[in-house]
C-alpha cells in the first residue's frame, strides 16, 4: 500500500539524484518498451542513459523533476519549449514512474508538476508524444484530458513505429 501522502514530495531534480534518475528510467523502460522496441536498440538505449548521462542533463539546467516517496526517487519528467509546430507551447518530454509504484495516481501529480512548471513559464498549450503501442501511456495522458491532435512515425532499430501526440489546450 502507499501510505500517506505526506511521504511525497515532487521537486527539481539534483546532481545527487542521477543514479537513482537512471535505475528509475531503466526499470520503467523496461517495463513500457519490452516487446515494442526492438531489444537490442532498448538495451543500448539503457545503458547510454545511465548516471552520467543524467548527471549531464541536470548540469545542463535541464528541467528534470523528480518523484520521491520516503526519500527514495520512484519518478522523474522532463520537460520545456514544444519541439513540434503549432499552437502548443509547452511539452512534456518524458514521464515516468517505477512500475510497482504505477497505478496508484503518482504519475497524476507529477503531470500536473509539469502542468504547473510550464505555466510558471507562460507556455501556452501542452503536448506530449507517446508511442501508439504503449498503451499504459496513451490511456493515462486520453485519462488526463489529452486528446491525439497529430500522429507520425518513428524508425527505431530499423522498426517503423507510429507515434501519437496528445494535447491540451492552455
Amino acid at each position: 500500500m502507499l501510505g500517506s501522502r505526506s511521504d511525497i514530495k515532487i521537486r527539481k531534480g539534483k546532481l545527487a539524484d542521477a543514479a537513482a534518475v537512471a535505475e528509475t528510467f531503466r526499470q520503467s523502460w523496461v517495463q513500457a518498451y519490452r516487446g515494442i522496441l526492438p531489444h537490442h536498440h532498448l538495451e543500448n538505449m539503457i545503458r547510454r542513459r545511465g548516471a552520467d548521462w543524467w548527471a549531464s542533463v541536470i548540469r545542463s539546467g535541464d528541467s528534470l523533476i523528480v518523484l520521491e516517496k520516503s526519500g527514495t526517487i520512484i519518478g522523474y519528467a522532463t520537460l520545456g519549449f514544444s519541439r513540434t509546430r503549432g499552437p502548443y507551447q509547452g511539452e512534456i518530454y518524458e514521464l515516468y514512474i517505477a512500475p510497482v509504484y504505477q497505478g496508484l495516481g503518482l504519475g497524476e501529480h507529477l503531470f500536473e508538476a509539469c502542468r504547473h512548471g510550464l505555466d510558471q513559464r507562460r507556455l501556452k498549450g501542452l503536448i506530449v508524444w507517446a508511442l501508439a503501442e504503449n498503451s499504459i501511456a496513451t490511456d493515462f495522458y486520453w485519462r488526463r484530458g489529452g486528446r491525439p491532435v497529430k500522429q507520425g512515425f518513428e524508425t527505431i532499430g530499423g522498426q517503423k513505429l507510429e507515434k501519437i501526440a496528445f494535447a491540451w489546450s492552455s
